[in-house]
């Protein structure tokens, strides 16, 4: 299989009858400019280019997965700040979970959304590709007129390796701040004379964001191999990557290999990252050659069909709930003998796909929001969405804790009319929190100016 680039306007086709005037030889040699790739230019490591193309095109910024990304990172934001729930007796500390009362398990179906976060991560990870910090080309992907005959799995996991070093970077500023800041909190409590246990509740509950960043790295990693994947069989290797999953959880309740399913924590976020991976590569007009013909990468559904896989997919996951072993609520919930989160279940994979799938059905009006009224948020998110995700357990708790140890109340019963009544001003206090984190710490997501070239293209230039 190999790349092939859409072909060149004709408008910008070189004249014979105008040579190019000499420039002076680089550093590299009479020949190092035309050697190296073009702009844009991204293959999939091991895949040999055709000849002709000058690469697959950049697209503008992708403003359909920055607008993804914002109203992802505000739904997990909103289910977050809807759990409020804690009681204080002057020594103890209760932690628990408002919408584990009544009916607030349906409010997960419709705001537990780490798909989309993964969808958006997967794509921006597919545009990073297209712009390296050296001479626009990523490391570990293969430059202009290099063949390689047999595709290894270890030169791509060590190609993603290296995908995953240029990103570490990016994350280690805002996560030590996170988890130093964390560290100095905790001293401070314990010195205050809060009792341990309450202490080591609070220690416990805003770091298990963590774990979205390790998942992510990983898939990182596994980038070159789902990118090559996906450019061999295109939507079929979205299928099997769905069936990965399902066949585990298979074996786990059918043969008790519970802890096999703990793979599912990659296989599961692997399809929302995949299918983001292809929709970048489709979106940038990438060619593949399948059976000796040349083929787009991949073309993406009409909204129709988009919608009817979205709610197939989403049956499917009912009706396992319905007369499987998992529980009705989408995240883990108090009491409950499993959680459909830890390790992530069939209906998550499935719910992942109706997800996914919604969001690229309405890619036309998600645009338009984000070009439009919403282009102030998806902005702003675009800048701060690790602070955001990061820190916004921490205003909740800050505000929380706050009312229960400073000012000696309770909080509303979840459910109850006070408890809905007083959501906006509770949401409100969250937010004027966070806001102010962000301002102290928001700056840490940014890149180094030293730096910022590199930083780009480690983030692309269509979707961050």
């Amino acid at each position: 299989m190999a790349v092939l680039s859409p072909p060149p306007s004709p408008t910008r086709a070189p004249s014979r009858a105008r040579p190019a005037p000499a420039r002076p030889a680089s550093a590299g040699g009479p020949h190092a400019r035309r050697d190296r790739p073009p702009s844009g230019a991204a293959r999939t490591p091991g895949t040999a280019p055709l000849p002709g193309g000058d690469g697959p095109r950049r697209p503008r910024r992708d403003v359909f997965v920055d607008a993804v990304r914002a109203l992802a990172t505000l739904s997990v934001l909103t289910v977050h700040w809807l759990m409020a729930d804690a009681t204080w007796d002057g020594e103890h500390l209760r932690i628990g979970n408002a919408l584990a009362h009544g009916a607030g398990w349906t409010v997960t179906w419709a705001l537990q959304v780490l798909a989309l976060l993964f969808f958006a991560a997967g794509a921006s990870a597919a545009y990073g590709l297209r712009s390296g910090p050296d001479g626009d080309r990523a490391p570990g992907l293969a430059g202009a007129g290099r063949v390689v005959a047999r595709p290894s799995v270890l030169a791509d996991l060590a190609a993603g390796a290296r995908l995953a070093g240029r990103r570490v970077p990016r994350l280690l500023r805002p996560v030590g701040v996170f988890v130093g800041a964390w560290a100095v909190a905790i001293g401070v409590l314990l010195a205050a004379g809060l009792p341990g246990d309450a202490v080591r509740s609070l220690a416990t509950l805003a770091p298990q964001l963590l774990w979205f960043l390790a998942v992510y790295l990983g898939l990182v990693v596994l980038t070159p191999l789902l990118r090559r994947a996906l450019h061999a069989a295109g939507w079929w290797t979205v299928g099997a990557l769905v069936a990965a999953p399902l066949a585990v959880e298979a074996l786990r309740f059918g043969a008790g290999a519970e802890r096999l399913a703990l793979v599912d924590v990659v296989l599961v976020w692997a399809v929302p990252y995949a299918v983001g991976l292809l929709y970048a590569d489709a979106r940038s007009g990438t060619r593949v050659v399948r059976r000796g013909r040349v083929v787009p990468v991949a073309v993406l559904p009409r909204p129709l069909v988009l919608v009817g896989v979205a709610l197939a997919a989403a049956a499917l996951a009912v009706l396992l709930v319905a007369v499987g072993p998992y529980p009705v609520s989408l995240i883990g919930m108090p009491g409950d003998t499993m959680s459909n989160l830890g390790p992530p279940t069939a209906p998550v994979v499935l719910h992942a796909v109706a997800l996914v799938a919604l969001a690229l059905a309405a890619r036309g009006p998600l645009v338009r929001w984000a070009d439009g009224r919403g282009r102030a948020v998806v902005a702003g998110l675009a800048r701060r969405s690790m602070t955001v995700y990061l820190w916004h357990l921490t205003a909740m708790i800050v505000v929380v804790g706050t009312v229960l140890v400073a000012l000696g109340q309770q909080l509303p019963a979840p459910g109850s009319a006070d408890w809905w009544a007083s959501r906006p001003v509770w949401f409100g206090a969250f937010a004027l929190v966070l806001l102010g984190i962000s301002r102290v710490v928001g700056r840490f997501e940014d890149a180094r100016p030293a730096r910022r070239a590199g930083a780009a293209g480690a983030s692309g230039p269509a979707g961050r």
